[in-house]
């Protein structure tokens, strides 16, 4: 006791392998049991090839998150690269964002498991036991991201092999039962259909932009965040996209499933197969709600760590090392959305977070590199002078602007496909962070 310090910093533990877990976890939800026959209703059988498609442009993404990564030693993610090349406001509105749709997603997938276990327990649908089960899964995963990194790690790698294991099997054996036939003779697909396809997967790939935001609590964040990007990227890819090639080939009318990989499965591995996919959903969308509280956490933990929230969010706990104040604020604010329905009305808003998060780290790229060629210019000058203590990239993306501008132009394709909705509650989520930094501001907190 009398050597442990007056300020308790985080602890850090994680691995790149973690890291990647992590991103892996937060990409591969729910969602990827369903949706196969989503994108087979807009392409039919041309869907492992959308799949690949657009992992290879989300990869563009990445690979800038990876440059900006690779500069900073910090938790916060998207945050830091934002503020140091377009200064607090910006910055602000960025882990402001990003916090904003981590909350709703919670609550979000908190629901979604309810929904899928009420399938085998219909009490769970309504009522007390709904509130029960969403009230206490909440409570354990925040109870462990409480008493600390290394737990809440273990928990992540155990929960992201369990939801690829399904994945895996369903892959290796429902090749053998892939009909050749149905990739035969390919339709012809209209630009509105492959648009609507493209938009739909790249909403569909998001989620490693949280892959960064732990980099506080990193062995050695600048040389691991990079490579966990592009492992993030590149195993997702992988797995979706042959995912997506068995369950087309394998499942007659894949479109009109309502459960695409439970059905292909029940095809070849029988009812204990459609079984293992129905709890690997579960276990997946568990675990996605294990990464909310990790993530959404330690950006509000960011904010507060570089002034721009109250210090109340910075608090470390003196004995787990672990942000314990914004942990539990994050979780309190969660359960409430669960409970009330209201994440619903907000989950608008994820759509212009992401465009938000996308277009401001693909800017930031190369806003920084101009800050490295600045300073490299002037003798004396240090990397520490520029808002956030920025480091020279340890990773640096190659082609130039090429990527990062590519990656620019993907992340536009979110706002190609927003409705009005979303764009009103994007903006309407922008502007209550505009007023929520003013107060911080004025308060001078």
């Amino acid at each position: 006791m009398a050597n442990r310090p007056e300020s308790p910093t985080l602890r850090r533990t994680l691995g790149r392998w973690d890291l990647t877990a992590i991103g892996v976890n937060q990409v591969i939800g729910g969602a990827i049991f369903l949706l196969p026959a989503d994108v087979a209703r807009l392409v039919g059988p041309w869907g492992p090839l959308a799949f690949m498609g657009v992992g290879l442009l989300s990869l563009s993404i990445a690979l800038c998150f990876a440059e900006v990564g690779s500069r900073f030693e910090k938790t916060g993610g998207p945050y830091l690269p934002a503020r140091a090349a377009f200064g607090r406001f910006i910055g602000f509105e960025v882990g402001w964002m990003m916090w904003f749709t981590r909350v709703t997603s919670q609550a979000s997938v908190a629901n979604g498991l309810s929904l899928a276990l009420a399938f085998y327990w219909p009490a769970l649908a309504m009522g007390v036991p709904r509130m029960s089960l969403i009230a206490a899964l909440t409570l354990a995963l925040t109870w462990i991201n409480v008493r600390g990194i290394k737990q809440s790690s273990w928990v992540v790698n155990a929960l992201t092999i369990s939801k690829l294991a399904p994945l895996v099997i369903v892959i290796i054996v429902g090749v053998w039962f892939v009909d050749p036939v149905r990739f035969a003779a390919m339709p012809s697909v209209t630009q509105q259909q492959l648009s609507s396809a493209l938009i739909l997967l790249i909403f569909a790939y998001g989620g490693y932009e949280v892959t960064g935001v732990l980099a506080g609590e990193a062995a050695n964040p600048r040389r691991d965040v990079p490579f966990a990007f592009v492992a993030t990227l590149i195993t997702v890819s992988i797995v979706v996209s042959l995912t997506s090639l068995v369950v087309t080939g394998v499942l007659p009318e894949l479109a009109a499933s309502r459960t695409p990989l439970a059905d292909s499965a029940a095809i070849f591995l029988g009812a204990s197969g459609a079984l293992m996919v129905a709890v690997g959903s579960a276990l997946s969308m568990t675990g996605n709600n294990m990464g909310q509280i990790l993530n959404g956490s330690r950006t509000i933990f960011a904010l507060a760590e570089n002034g721009d929230l109250p210090k109340w969010f910075a608090k470390v706990h003196p004995t787990y090392q672990t942000p314990s104040n914004a942990i539990l604020f994050t979780a309190v604010i969660a359960v409430m959305l669960a409970l009330t329905g209201s994440f619903v009305a907000l989950a608008a808003v994820s759509a212009i977070a992401r465009l938000v998060m996308y277009l401001a780290v693909c800017a930031s790229t190369l806003v920084l590199r101009q800050h490295d060629r600045e300073i490299a210019a002037q003798a004396g000058a240090h990397f520490s002078d520029l808002d956030g203590a920025v480091a020279p990239a340890r990773f640096t993306v190659p082609l130039g602007p090429v990527i990062p501008v590519v990656a620019a132009i993907v992340s536009l394709g979110i706002l190609a496909g927003a409705n009005q909705a979303q764009l009103t509650a994007g903006a309407a989520a922008l502007a209550a962070g505009a007023v929520l930094f003013l107060i911080a501001t004025r308060l001078k907190m």
